[in-house]
């Protein structure tokens, strides 16, 4: 039985999606963020780093969500949500499979952490620190996130799915750092193409049934 060690409000709903997606048998271990809202302890009594996702199957304990649904697809999809090997698509579906955590949610993580420094100083600091954050985002984080977003708004002009016309499992590696910018910047609801791939991830029945599993999903904070 596969056991997904599932954290609320992070990246291991993905994995839920994913073996929704398998139609595979499952069990959820709940985990609850402390109030700095990192994981708890109690996580790296499965995995040194602890950190969520991190499944279990059988004997193997496998950590981050490109490993596990490569892991999952390879195993249990018989061809599904993958591409042909040695077609473009496949290209693309590796590519976006490393993408989405390799370049996109490092810039989103950045900038959720500088959003955080005013709060975290001393009343006297506040302005400096507010001052600090501004030229961040002015500077650095706001260019390069608005290019990613334009990057795959392109993308998304060329073909149906981000590997293809099909839908895959880059596509569920995809959805967290978009849900999360979708959250806190209004601009990727304006991008049509972005605003509709999260309209179709969201009705998909196996998404739905995830979240059912999951439980509440929340990435303002």
């Amino acid at each position: 039985m596969i056991v997904v060690h599932h954290l609320n409000n992070s990246r291991s709903q993905r994995i839920l999606w994913m073996l929704e997606e398998l139609g595979l048998d499952y069990e959820v271990k709940r985990y609850e963020r402390e109030p700095s809202m990192q994981a708890p302890a109690a996580l790296k009594a499965v995995h040194p780093l602890g950190k969520s996702p991190v499944i279990t199957d059988g004997d193997k304990t496998l950590a981050e969500s490109g490993a596990i649904l490569e892991y999952l697809v390879e195993t249990y999809g018989n061809g599904r949500f993958i591409p042909a090997a040695g077609t473009t698509e496949r290209i693309h579906y590796r590519y976006f499979l490393h993408y989405a955590e390799g370049s996109l949610m490092p810039l989103l993580v950045m900038k959720l952490i500088f959003s955080r420094i005013p709060d975290r100083l001393p009343f006297l600091f506040k302005p400096v620190g507010r001052a600090i954050v501004k030229g961040a985002n002015s500077a650095l984080l706001d260019p390069q996130i608005g290019n990613h977003f334009m990057f795959l708004e392109t993308e998304l002009t060329k073909r149906d799915w981000f590997a293809g016309p099909e839908f895959t499992a880059a596509d569920i590696q995809m959805s967290f750092p978009l849900e999360a910018a979708s959250a806190r910047a209004p601009i990727v609801r304006r991008m049509p193409k972005l605003a509709a791939f999260l309209d179709r991830i969201h009705a998909r029945p196996a998404y739905k049934r995830a979240l059912a599993k999951g439980g509440p999903y929340e990435l303002t904070k």
